[in-house]
């Protein structure tokens, strides 16, 4: 009995003793393999590596003036491990003008893993950023008393001009999902937030460099690490120039003062954008620094959305600018030839329904009913589309074929442009209509949309590109407002050219038409000019005051800007969009206005319209 006792003691003492040693295995694996812990602990004692950040790409405009340029800038950079205990917190506080509050804040984020996923004690961590020359230069002298602290020099963004905010963009500290996204980041860099700065952020940031330095057991720096062999050198951001005409963007911003509502500009031939605007703006030089956050908070509270892109995120129905579209497709389908006259009775009136038109004359074809903007026409143009069920079988058929032609226009998606956050605004199909109106639809119940109101929507960007490719007679390149990248070539998006499905001929009727228009028709107003101007006036109907919308093109042969304007509440398209056309045209194409326009920029500049509740 005691036999098989000891021999049952020595299994369990066996295996104890087996226990110990595989949890030992198991923790040196651990502790080895697993875990960085110590690696860092010893680097860090060993090793002092210095990120070099390379200058970022500048952004010129398209006749090479400096818009976005670096300036520098100092961050303070902490070593917990090497910190802790060693420095009089107070006078490190009063070296650089901050309260112990705002140290504790520093502090408090820096050890946020939320927000800093890569917290070590053993490396070196971001404490404070975008130090001013003077703040620097107090701390260099001080440094020697704040061992663990280092100073990180680098570049911050500055602005010449006060303009083309929504285009620029800005720069600001990553964020965690920024990190997370890329591992070129860590906790304390800069990456581009918004407009040009954010699409091209790789181009723009280039690479880091690192400088490895040997210290000793007193963490005093002895040299490079191996003569500097296992240095990197940054490599500079490339720099872009843009196809934006710095006068004209200028012009735009203070013809919209005190306005809702955007101007965007367009060279068809390369579908580069001359200006853009939206309105309200903000002065870029407020998203610049340690101001930068309090700045973007208090634009975001603004209830008048200064933020917001209105060029590329702005919906709105483009109004009568869409009877080009449904003249171009009423004869590609043959629904109309130049000659096919439609009645106006002050409106398309037929079967109890009543879409009201101003007053001229009746019957008219095709051309004057562009340079009038007749509403009956294109009404009647829709209708007998929509009703040709000889041809479609259903109107279902025929509505997607109608969709078909205005997506190749370029609505009802993305154009693509080169700025994040494009919207796509709204092109119906058949689907639409059949999930909205249970019962059955036909012509008649969406008839509205043969005038660019009802479902329709579109972004000011495109309409200005459905200017673009009328004046090519039937192309588009994708709309861009980066014209070149340093020793890099545009993506092909930006240099093909995308064909609609209406033909050439018939384009050239809508030039007809629109320049008839600008001659005596609605857009009368450009008369004057000697460049051959081509319009058409959009009154997009709104919840309250009309929407005043222009889309125009000059020259009318061998066009060199193309120009669209939205000015929210503005009334008739004559009162705000064609004079606003007009003066963008003159600029560009003249190189400055002349007298009489330089009073009229100046008359639209200080009209305010006063916007209510109701009419946002």
């Amino acid at each position: 009995m005691k036999e098989r006792e000891l021999e049952y003691r020595k299994f369990v003492i066996a295996g104890v003793a087996t226990v110990i040693v595989v949890v030992y295995i198991i923790r040196l694996f651990t502790l080895q393999l697993m875990s960085d812990d110590y690696k860092k602990n010893a680097d860090s004692n060993a090793f002092l590596k210095k990120i070099d950040y390379p200058s970022r790409g500048v952004i010129t405009d398209r006749q090479g003036r400096l818009m976005v340029y670096n300036q520098p800038s100092y961050d303070i950079m902490v070593v917990e491990n090497e910190a802790r205990g060693h420095f009089d917190t107070l006078e490190f506080c009063q070296t650089l003008g901050i309260s112990r509050e705002d140290f504790d804040r520093y502090v408090a984020t820096m050890h946020d893993r939320r927000r800093n996923p890569g917290y070590s004690r053993y490396t070196q961590q971001l404490l404070i950023g975008q130090l001013s020359d003077q703040d620097f230069s107090l701390f260099q002298e001080k440094a020697y008393r704040f061992p663990g602290f280092y100073v990180q020099r680098r570049s911050v963004r500055q602005y010449e001009y006060a303009y083309a905010a929504h285009v620029l963009g800005d720069v600001a500290e990553v964020s965690p999902a920024d990190i997370e996204a890329d591992d070129y980041y860590q906790p304390g860099d800069y990456i581009g937030k918004l407009g040009v700065e954010r699409f091209y952020e790789k181009q723009l940031r280039g690479e880091k460099g690192v400088e490895i330095l040997l210290r000793d057991a007193h963490g005093r720096v002895q040299g490079k690490y191996q003569n500097g062999a296992l240095d990197r050198k940054p490599v500079p951001g490339k720099n872009l120039t843009l196809g934006i005409d710095l006068d004209l963007q200028a012009l735009g911003e203070r013809l919209l003062e005190g306005k809702i509502g955007s101007i965007v500009a367009i060279e068809p031939s390369t579908g580069e954008v001359l200006c853009m605007v939206s309105s309200p703006s903000y002065d870029p030089h407020m998203m610049v620094g340690r101001q930068r956050s309090k700045s973007h908070h208090d634009l975001s509270l603004d209830p008048w959305k200064p933020l917001l892109n209105r060029s590329i995120m702005g919906q709105y129905p483009p109004g009568s600018t869409f009877k080009t579209t449904q003249g171009l497709t009423f004869l590609s389908e043959g629904v109309i030839t130049d000659k096919t006259p439609y009645p106006c009775y002050h409106g398309f009136v037929f079967r109890g329904l009543r879409v009201g038109c101003h007053g001229h004359g009746s019957p008219l074809p095709l051309v004057p009913a562009i340079s009038t903007s007749c509403n009956g026409f294109f009404c009647w143009g829709l209708y007998h589309m929509l009703g040709n069920t000889t041809k479609y079988g259903t109107v279902q058929t025929a509505m997607n074929t109608w969709r078909d032609y205005l997506v190749s226009m370029g609505f009802g998606y993305p154009l693509g442009v080169d700025l994040p956050g494009e919207k796509r605004g709204l092109i119906p199909n058949a689907q639409f209509y059949d999930n909205a109106y249970k019962s059955g639809w036909n012509a008649l119940t969406i008839i509205s949309i043969a005038i660019g109101q009802g479902e329709v929507n579109a972004t000011p960007l495109q309409i200005a590109n459905l200017g673009a490719t009328i004046a090519n007679r039937g192309y588009f390149v994708t709309p861009h407002v980066v014209r070149q990248i340093e020793n890099e070539p545009l993506d092909t998006l930006y240099t093909h050219r995308r064909y609609t499905k209406a033909p050439k001929w018939a384009y050239d009727l809508i030039v007809k038409g629109m320049r008839s228009a600008a001659l005596g028709g609605t857009c009368k107003a450009l008369a004057h000019y000697d460049f051959a101007p081509c319009g058409k006036t959009g009154t997009a109907q709104n919840r309250g005051h009309d929407h005043s919308v222009f889309m125009g093109f000059a020259p009318m042969d061998s066009a060199k800007i193309a120009v669209a304007v939205y000015v929210e509440n503005g009334g008739w398209g004559a009162t705000y969009g064609v004079p606003i056309g007009g003066l963008i045209m003159e600029q560009y194409l003249k190189g400055q206005l002349s007298e009489a326009s330089e009073r009229k920029a100046t008359e639209i500049q200080n009209r305010r319209i006063n916007y209510g509740t109701d009419d946002r």
